[in-house]
């Protein structure tokens, strides 16, 4: 599967996109962080984002659950508008979606099976404490940590701590599951694990995800399709081959991680100071 690659913020079909972004922009004061992008997130697949540091990943996906609101443009659920609805219409909304945060962010004070009945809290009344837990049998069974249910974080290596995290986001048997570098911090072994479990999440529940990760060979393991984000914009969108083979230079310097010749250049001059630099006395 090939998507037309996008030099000017138009994204591809948005036919079977279960989210879709239409012509978003996002500024904080006069920066521009995503420069008019459309999106649309296809349903059952995973879609990786990948990039730079700061070039917008996070804030795109945070588009995608509105946890920010875009200055110009639309984000659609389900074909229904969702950027423009109130909180607690949204709050409804984000009960189709399950959030893995980049650290984890379970509760301290919390044990395996609290922190995991939390979402299920916010949103309904339990009656049903047996069936509650079951349900945490059966999430934690998902990850491999079924009989953790009274650990505390403190007491989990980073791996179990960010697979606990993920029986929590899909603690309400959502729809999406929304990933922020989900392998940050783990050696590769435990890496590899949390990229089994997207592709048995996928498998098995059928959830569509999005993956933002500066990892591409988690990318390259997961995704159905990546998109790579620079200065704002969508510069590459396809698979795993297409991405590989991919003819933009800022695609190749990413996904090999190497230096560009300008910050290299920077990085080998020697310690004489340029004419055009400015010396302490200039201010003296």
């Amino acid at each position: 599967m090939k998507h037309g690659d996008n030099d000017n913020g138009s994204g591809p079909s948005h036919d079977g996109g279960v989210i879709v972004l239409e012509n978003i922009t996002k500024k904080f004061g006069t920066r521009t962080v995503l420069d008019n992008i459309s999106l649309a997130v296809e349903k059952g697949k995973t879609t990786v984002i990948i990039g730079p540091s700061g070039c917008g990943k996070t804030v795109l996906v945070k588009h995608l659950i509105v946890l920010l609101r875009p200055n110009s443009g639309e984000v659609y659920f389900k074909n229904q508008r969702i950027d423009n609805l109130s909180e607690n219409a949204l709050n409804r909304v984000r009960t189709q979606y399950g959030f893995l945060f980049q650290g984890g962010a379970l509760f301290d004070s919390l044990n395996v099976t609290e922190n995991i009945v939390f979402p299920i809290r916010q949103h309904h009344r339990i009656t049903d404490w047996k069936a509650v837990e079951e349900l945490v049998k059966s999430k934690l069974a998902m990850v491999g940590l079924d009989g953790y249910q009274n650990h505390y974080p403190s007491n989990l290596s980073g791996g179990q701590r960010k697979r606990v995290a993920l029986a929590r986001a899909i603690a309400l048997d959502p729809e999406v599951v929304l990933y922020d570098e989900p392998t940050t911090g783990l050696d590769p072994i435990r890496s590899d694990v949390i990229n089994e479990l997207v592709l048995k999440l996928q498998r098995e529940l059928n959830v569509t995800s999005v993956v933002v990760t500066h990892d591409m060979t988690s990318a390259y393991k997961v995704a159905d399709r990546i998109i790579m984000l620079h200065n704002g914009k969508i510069v590459a969108d396809g698979d795993a081959d297409h991405i590989r083979d991919h003819p933009h230079p800022i695609v190749q310097q990413f996904i090999h991680g190497q230096v560009g010749e300008d910050q290299l250049a920077v990085l080998r001059m020697s310690g004489k100071v340029s004419q055009a630099q400015f010396l302490p006395r200039d201010f003296q």
